[in-house]
């Protein structure tokens, strides 16, 4: 099982063609590769996926959980209704592990039902507004984390 998972919530798979204005023209398969640089660099396997399904999202948190990966998460639009995902996601942070829950965008400069997460309570932290960035200083907060657990 790989260090880290990154997982990307309904319509992150199309990333680069779906409102390029707001999440960039970079695609999901560049958001791929990225994943696999950032790991390389940190010295840490990084696996990315990514579900429109809001079960299979769920069985990769259970996934995580029972492996000892750490998560970085864009639930996308899960953020803000999900509780399903929320419970699951608790269980990363109350099992010890670490969850940077993490989006392209910033979602407090969007829309206003955009502005609540019912992941960001239960995540060890939140990174917003930067882009394919905002995944990069994730898997470093988390390699960061790791060193002073």
């Amino acid at each position: 099982m790989a260090d880290i998972l990154i997982l990307n919530g309904p319509n992150l798979g199309r990333l680069g063609v779906r409102e390029p204005d707001v999440y960039g023209t970079l695609s999901y398969a560049d958001l791929v590769e990225a994943g696999a640089r950032w790991g390389s660099e940190a010295g840490l396997d990084i696996e990315v996926r990514q579900t429109d399904n809001e079960a299979e999202m769920i069985r990769w948190i259970h996934e995580s959980v029972d492996s000892g990966s750490d998560v970085v998460m864009n639930p996308a639009a899960f953020t803000h209704f999900s509780y399903a995902i929320r419970d699951a996601a608790a269980m990363i942070t109350k099992g010890g592990r670490f969850l940077v829950e993490a989006h392209i965008s910033n979602p407090y400069a969007r829309e206003e039902f955009r502005h609540h997460s019912v992941v960001g309570p239960i995540a060890s932290g939140t990174i917003a507004g930067f882009g394919f960035d905002s995944y990069r200083l994730a898997v470093e907060a988390i390699k960061t984390l790791r060193a002073g657990k």
